[in-house]
C-alpha cells in the first residue's frame, strides 16, 4: 500500500512540476505577444494620428486654395523654406520620404550610428513638418513619413522592453526597425498584406534580417489595429472593374509609359536640382538652399493655377475621382503633378512620395483612357498605371502591386496589376538603374558615418 502511495504522490509531483513549467512558459509567450501588441499598437496610432492631421491639412489647403486663390501663390514662397529651416535646425533627418532614413539605418552598423537617422524625438518633427507642407500646398505625402516614424515608434518602444528585460530579449535593432517601418505602412494604407510584402520586398533587399515571426506579428498587429479602430474599407473605396477588351494590350501599354515615367521620375528626384541647372549655376544653387526653396515654392504656385489646383497634395480626391469613373482630369495633369512631386522633394523639406506617385499613375491612366476614349472602363486603365508607375519609381512590384490592390479591394485583377508592375520595373531600371529608396539611402548612410567619425 506504502509503495503505491509513493508511487501516486512522484506522478501527481510530476504532473504538477510539468504544469508549471509548461504554464510558466506560456506564460511569457503571451507576456511577449503582449508587449507585441503594444508596440503594434502605438505604431498604429502614430500612423492615424499622422493620417487624421492630413486629412485636415488638405482639407484646409482646398478651401483656402479655392476661397482665396492667391493663398498658394504666399504660403507655398513663403511656407517652403521656414519649414526647410526648421528641419534643418531641428530633424535634420526627416527631410524628404522617411524610407531611405530607415533603410540607411538597417544598414549601419550597431551603436550610434544605427539611432541616428530614426531618433525618437526628432523623427517626431516629421509629423507636424509634413503637415505644413500640406497645409501649404506641396505635392508630398505621409505614407513614407510613416514608415520613419513607425519605425522610431518601435525601435524606441523595444530598447526601452529590453532594457527593464521586459520583452524583445532575443531581437535586434534591424528587427525592431523593420517591423515598425513595415508596421507604419501597413496603418497606414489599411493593408496589412502590404506591410508584409514590402518589409520583405524593400526592407530585406540587401540587408541580413532574420525574419523572425515576432516580426510578422508586429506588422500584422498595426494593420489590424487600424482596421479594428477605422473599419475595413479600402483606402481609395468605391472601385469595380473587371478585366477589359484587349486587357494584355493595355497592361503593356501602361507599363512602358509608366515604366519611362517613373524611371526619369526616379533618376530627377535622386539627381537634385543642381542637375539640371547649368555648371556655372550649380554651387550658388547648393549654397543658397532658402532661397531654391522660395523658389521652388513659386513654380508649384505656377503649376497648381494651371492644372486648377489638382496638383496640390496628396492627390487622394483626384485618384478617388478617378477610381470610380468620375474625374474630368485637365490636359497635362499628369505633367503638372510629375513636376510638382519633383519640386517638392526637390525643395527639401519632409515628406514622402508614395501617394503622389500613385496620383501620378492615375492621372496617366485617366488621360490614357481619354485619349482612347475608353468610357467606363477607365477606372481599370487607371488602376493599372497605379501600379505600374509606383512600381517604375520605386522599381518593387509586389509591394506596389499588392498595396494597390488592397487600397482599392481589387484582387480579381491583383495578376494584371503585377504583370503590369513587373514590366514598368524592367523599363524603368533602363532609365534608373538603382532603386531610388537604396540610392538615396546611400547619401543618408554616408552622412551619418562622416559625422560620426567627425566627434
Amino acid at each position: 500500500m506504502n509503495f503505491v502511495n509513493t508511487k501516486i504522490s512522484r506522478w501527481i509531483r510530476y504532473i504538477w512540476v510539468h504544469k508549471v513549467r509548461q504554464f510558466h512558459r506560456l506564460s511569457h509567450k503571451w507576456v511577449a505577444l503582449f508587449y507585441s501588441f503594444v508596440g503594434a499598437t502605438l505604431v498604429a496610432a502614430s500612423a492615424m494620428l499622422f493620417a487624421h492631421m492630413a486629412e485636415f491639412a488638405l482639407e484646409w489647403n482646398t478651401r483656402l486654395v479655392k476661397q482665396f486663390p492667391w493663398f498658394a501663390w504666399v504660403a507655398l514662397p513663403l511656407g517652403l523654406p521656414v519649414i526647410l529651416w526648421f528641419t534643418r535646425r531641428f530633424a535634420p533627418y526627416t527631410s524628404g520620404s522617411g524610407i531611405p532614413q530607415v533603410l540607411a539605418s538597417l544598414a549601419l552598423p550597431y551603436g550610434q550610428p544605427k539611432k541616428r537617422a530614426v531618433r525618437f524625438r526628432e523623427t517626431l518633427y516629421k509629423i507636424p513638418l509634413t503637415f505644413l507642407g500640406m497645409l501649404a500646398g506641396a505635392s508630398i505625402g505621409r505614407e513614407g513619413p510613416s514608415v520613419q516614424v513607425g519605425a522610431a515608434v518601435m525601435a524606441s518602444w523595444g530598447r526601452w522592453c529590453r532594457k527593464r528585460q521586459l520583452a524583445f530579449i532575443g531581437l535586434q535593432d534591424n528587427d525592431l526597425l523593420a517591423a515598425g517601418a513595415a508596421g507604419g505602412l501597413a496603418a497606414a494604407f489599411n493593408a496589412p498584406l502590404a506591410g508584409v510584402i514590402f518589409a520583405i520586398e524593400e526592407l530585406g533587399r540587401g540587408v541580413m534580417l532574420r525574419w523572425e515571426r515576432k516580426i510578422f506579428l508586429c506588422i500584422l498587429m498595426a494593420g489590424f489595429v487600424q482596421v479594428a479602430m477605422n473599419g475595413n474599407n479600402p483606402y481609395f473605396y468605391g472601385f469595380y472593374g473587371k478585366p477589359i477588351e484587349n486587357m494584355l494590350m493595355w497592361v503593356v501599354l501602361g507599363a512602358l509609359i509608366c515604366g519611362v515615367a517613373g524611371g526619369l521620375f526616379a533618376r530627377f528626384l535622386f539627381k537634385g536640382v543642381t542637375w539640371v541647372v547649368p555648371k556655372k549655376s550649380r554651387a550658388w544653387v547648393g549654397n543658397h538652399p532658402f532661397i531654391m526653396a522660395t523658389i521652388l515654392g513659386v513654380l508649384l504656385a505656377a503649376i497648381g493655377t494651371l492644372n486648377g489646383s489638382d496638383t496640390y497634395g496628396t492627390g487622394y480626391q483626384q485618384v478617388s475621382a478617378a477610381l470610380r469613373g468620375t474625374y474630368d482630369a485637365p490636359v497635362g495633369v499628369a505633367v503638372g503633378k510629375w513636376l510638382a512631386t519633383v519640386f517638392s522633394y526637390w525643395a527639401g523639406i519632409p515628406g514622402g512620395i508614395f501617394t503622389p506617385c500613385l496620383s501620378i499613375g492615375a492621372m496617366i491612366g485617366q488621360q490614357l483612357a481619354d485619349l482612347n476614349q475608353l468610357g467606363g472602363a477607365s477606372n481599370v486603365l487607371v488602376l493599372l498605371c497605379m501600379a505600374g508607375f509606383l512600381s517604375g519609381a520605386t522599381q518593387s512590384p509586389l509591394t506596389a502591386s499588392v498595396v494597390v490592390m488592397e487600397m482599392t479591394g481589387s484582387i480579381n485583377l491583383l495578376i494584371w496589376l503585377l504583370l503590369c508592375s513587373l514590366i514598368a520595373t524592367v523599363v524603368s531600371r533602363q532609365f534608373c538603374p538603382k532603386p531610388f529608396y537604396h540610392a538615396a539611402s546611400v547619401r543618408f548612410r554616408q552622412r551619418v558615418m562622416t559625422e560620426c567619425e567627425s566627434k
